[in-house]
């Protein structure tokens, strides 16, 4: 994802509106590798400027995905998660216990079907998701 600089004057170049709260926004995200949702984009960027409404963050992030400054992803976490990293291929390590979501950079070369796949169907890409407890979870489960 590119800097918060660099955000503002990409949302002025679509004639977009950059607020204090968009750019409120763009800072939290800025080296964020948490893969937030939108719900703790709020949270977040609501301690600093109270008046954001979850409405503007929800549009913020669309105008991010639409932009390809961000991907949203779905991973089976009940929220659609925000990931900064549009930059490396990668997948995602998913913690069932916490939720936690972190990137994974993994060859998935061999994951791509020989037989199976219906005529003309093109294949562009492949999503893993690992699933599995995290340190501290497979820890405190452990101390039972």
């Amino acid at each position: 994802m590119r800097s918060p600089a660099e955000l503002t004057q990409r949302f002025r170049d679509r004639n977009l509106k950059v607020t204090p709260q968009r750019q409120a926004v763009f800072r939290m995200l800025d080296n964020n590798p948490m893969h937030p949702t939108a719900d703790v984009v709020y949270e977040s960027v609501a301690a600093e400027m109270p008046t954001i409404s979850l409405r503007t963050v929800y549009q913020t992030l669309n105008d991010l995905v639409d932009m390809g400054e961000i991907h949203r992803i779905e991973l089976g976490t009940r929220s659609a998660r925000f990931d900064t990293n549009v930059e490396a291929e990668h997948h995602h390590l998913v913690c069932d216990g916490c939720g936690l979501v972190r990137d994974v950079f993994a060859d998935t070369d061999d994951l791509v079907p020989d037989a199976g796949v219906p005529e003309g169907f093109e294949i562009s890409g492949t999503d893993v998701v690992f699933r599995g407890r995290c340190e501290r979870c497979a820890g405190s489960s452990n101390d039972r």
